[in-house]
């Protein structure tokens, strides 16, 4: 039984909706030609005037962001507004200088929209509601067993697609599924880097239970970063939201974090709601107008998404985990969608299983990083060739393969230098297997008693004896021929 069937079981249906904000993949900031990317500066290094809000600075959209949103809209399967506009939403904070973040409130530049994703074996598809641009505020900092806290505004000023889903999420495995669905989406589409580690998306969860198909109170669940926090968050909101209401107790209306060290929400602050934050349009900024023909050149660009990635894949006839592996490996995923046409199906299926298994093992050992691999379709289907024509064993191809995308080049050359080319000369061959026929007399006594599974033992030992460079094939037709089987 699911935890969404138990859930029903005791009466209750939770409704899940989610907001993502995406860092757009810019050079310089939304509003500002300060750069974009924080990681290893120095606090309060990337700044500008228009950054610290001073008075007269005015701010200037970075088309590049722009662009960036719109492939978004591709992504998601929608296009970009025609017409959007620019606000402002009023709060007072540290890390906010101007007092006031610029975003998009009534009029975005997408809406709509959808995110197809999978559980247990059922296809689903979440609506989009909206996603708007807006600038991210600073960060605070509060250091233990300090009386001061500290700001660093680097981040002020970063590209922001705040993305909103519909309320249509009803279990932890659909809500960890939308947000994995949504990242590679991202990053498909050539939005966003989105390193969760270092915050390029964040998960909002809003989270409530009632006992008919209406929607009850709820909770929102800010900053999560991993697809695993995602899931306990909801899962632990689901079970305390349903406890309290057993007890006859009332859910508050809230924003809570996750601590994932006692895997388990924490109240933070009261919901604020819409007016609180007194919207107005965005004076310094015109409305954001997009032509057809700008939008039709950016769909053009658009390469291969996860869905169709996936249907071509599921053709080569490999396990639907190796699917996976190779569509959460964006270059291996890429790499194969642009070779799988015009490779024979055995090619095919052997070199996205060397991708997703060997290959995938040396980055997980850290071996290799994805994005440093030599990943060349002559190479490739080059060594595959190899092995088609019994030149190179398989386990001797997947050593020439760690070579071959840690550095490039030939693979006959690769095979060669390391020794590995199969013998198939009949002479040389030859003799090593009466040798082994000669020193085995009991295998071959048990096979000529009709044992005929005892081959493959001496067919292992003219392989030992060759270091691995015997054909097998050709071992084994002359293993039958000198015992006259």
């Amino acid at each position: 039984m699911s935890k969404l069937d138990a859930y029903k079981k005791q009466g209750y249906l939770p409704t899940i909706g989610i907001e993502c904000h995406v860092q757009l993949k810019t050079k310089t900031k939304l509003f500002a030609g300060v750069g974009n990317d924080a990681r290893g500066a120095r606090p309060n290094t990337l700044i500008s005037h228009i950054c610290l809000g001073m008075p007269g600075a005015l701010p200037v959209l970075n088309e590049g962001a722009v662009e960036l949103a719109m492939r978004a809209a591709f992504a998601l399967g929608t296009s970009p507004q025609e017409y959007s506009k620019f606000d402002r939403k009023h709060y007072f904070y540290p890390d906010l200088p101007k007092g006031y973040q610029i975003t998009q409130f009534d009029e975005p530049i997408i809406v709509g929209g959808e995110v197809q994703i999978e559980v247990e074996g059922t296809e689903r598809k979440i609506a989009i509601t909206r996603a708007h641009l807006e600038e991210d505020a600073g960060k605070s900092s509060h250091p233990a067993g300090a009386d001061y806290s500290l700001v660093d505004l680097n981040r002020a000023g970063t590209p922001l697609l705040e993305i909103v889903s519909e309320p249509q999420i009803h279990s932890a495995a659909e809500a960890k599924a939308y947000a994995h669905e949504l990242y590679l989406l991202m990053r498909y589409g050539g939005v966003s880097e989105a390193d969760l580690y270092h915050g390029n998306m964040r998960f909002d969860v809003n989270v409530s239970v009632s006992k008919d198909d209406g929607l009850g109170t709820r909770t929102e669940t800010k900053n999560l970063n991993s697809f695993k926090s995602v899931e306990k968050s909801v899962e632990y909101e689901i079970a305390r939201q349903i406890e309290l209401l057993e007890k006859g107790e009332v859910i508050v209306q809230e924003t809570r974090g996750w601590d994932d060290a006692k895997q388990k929400t924490v109240s933070q602050r009261s919901k604020e709601e819409a007016h609180d934050y007194r919207y107005f349009p965005e004076p310094d900024l015109p409305p954001l107008v997009i032509d057809k023909k700008h939008s039709d050149k950016v769909k053009q660009s658009m390469s291969v998404l996860p869905g169709e990635l996936r249907k071509k894949l599921q053709q080569l006839d490999i396990a639907q985990s190796t699917v996976e592996t190779l569509v959460e490996q964006m270059p291996a995923g890429n790499f194969m969608y642009d070779i799988t046409d015009g490779l024979g199906p055995l090619q095919a299926k052997r070199i996205a299983n060397w991708l997703a298994t060997d290959i995938q093992a040396m980055v997980t050992n850290e071996q290799l990083v994805w994005d440093d691999a030599f990943l060349d379709r002559e190479s490739m289907t080059s060594l595959s060739r190899l092995v088609d024509e019994n030149q190179i064993s398989s386990s001797g191809a997947k050593k020439v393969l760690q070579t071959l995308v840690k550095q490039g080049g030939d693979p006959m050359t690769i095979a060669k230098e390391q020794n590995l080319l199969q013998v198939s000369d009949e002479g040389k061959l030859g003799a090593i297997v009466s040798s082994i026929i000669e020193n085995n007399p009991k295998a071959v006594a048990d096979i000529k008693a009709g044992q005929e599974k005892v081959l493959g033992f001496l067919v292992g030992q003219v392989m030992k004896e060759s270091r691995g460079r015997a054909n097998p094939a050709l071992a084994q037709q002359l293993i039958k021929k000198e015992l006259g089987l």
